[in-house]
């Protein structure tokens, strides 16, 4: 596996350089990186793409030996918000912009809910919140096909495609190229099927294994109402060796960005997963 991290996990945002400055001397080699999340002081506010930018900011990557495995672009692509979902959407294609210009993997999004304020509500698993992502995927997959870039989509429980299942419908319908998977399984976990974390893995690679281009890790507990709540790798109740197993026999090399690490404990988290990838 190639081991990376989310850059705001690294202080939050700041300023370009010092990011660029926390990755190297951590030795992190690759990186999921969130503009927004991630950098003050470069506006990307939609509109200011422009190809000396992207270089800008693909020159200093690269001349720092940093790979951006994931580009990440945070929407919600079935906001109920005609005007918010055209606006992500035009967000969405100005990531696929830089990606582009910077080298980066592929554009990362997760796929919504039907609500403006992204709260947990009933009609996400509706017919209609899904008619809502592929309207807004079937423009963005349109734009990523023509400038040949790839679209990372993730599955999440509480979110439009919150199973394997429904996964497997989206690729299907999609029936792009240009659209592959980023599996953080613990995503796809919930009160319900945390104790079957196995199965749903299992079901993950049976329907699209071929498409999984990424990994997110973490671990996860149970909060006080037994919801499940992300924990730091190794300290929940993930049991990562049949994961392994799988990555092992059909996804040689594959990038696993780890979640929630910290300058601190980074390489700690490498070892011990590397270990568990070892042994399964």
């Amino acid at each position: 596996m190639g081991f990376g991290m989310r850059g705001h996990d690294l202080g939050g945002k700041q300023k370009f350089d010092e990011l660029i400055e926390k990755v190297t001397k951590n030795k992190i080699e690759q990186i999921q990186l969130a503009f927004a999340k991630s950098i003050t002081d470069i506006n990307f506010a939609t509109g200011h793409y422009n190809p000396g930018l992207g270089h800008f900011i693909g020159k200093k990557l690269r001349d720092n030996n940093i790979h951006v495995a994931v580009l990440g672009c945070y929407i919600n692509p079935t906001t109920p918000d005609e005007n918010a979902r055209k606006a992500n959407v035009k967000k969405f294609i100005e990531h696929l912009k830089y990606a582009r210009a910077i080298g980066a993997d592929m554009v990362g999004t997760e796929t919504g809910r039907l609500d403006a304020n992204f709260k947990v509500v009933p009609g996400t698993y509706t017919e209609t919140c899904y008619k809502r992502l592929m309207k807004s995927m079937e423009e963005i997959v349109d734009a990523a096909e023509k400038l040949g870039v790839i679209v990372g989509v993730e599955g999440v429980a509480t979110h439009t495609l919150y199973s394997p299942e429904m996964m497997q419908r989206f690729l299907d319908d999609i029936a792009s190229p240009n659209v592959e998977v980023i599996l953080d399984p613990v995503n796809l976990l919930d009160r319900n099927n945390y104790k079957e974390q196995e199965a749903v893995i299992d079901r993950a690679f049976s329907y699209y294994g071929d498409r999984i281009s990424v990994m997110h890790i973490k671990d996860f507990k149970l909060d006080e109402n037994g919801d499940v709540a992300f924990e730091q790798v190794g300290d929940g109740l993930f049991n990562y060796a049949p994961l392994f197993k799988h990555l092992k026999e059909e996804k040689p090399h594959i990038t696993m960005l780890i979640e929630n690490s910290t300058e601190e404990r980074y390489h700690r988290d490498c070892e011990y997963l590397q270990k568990i990838f070892d042994e399964a």
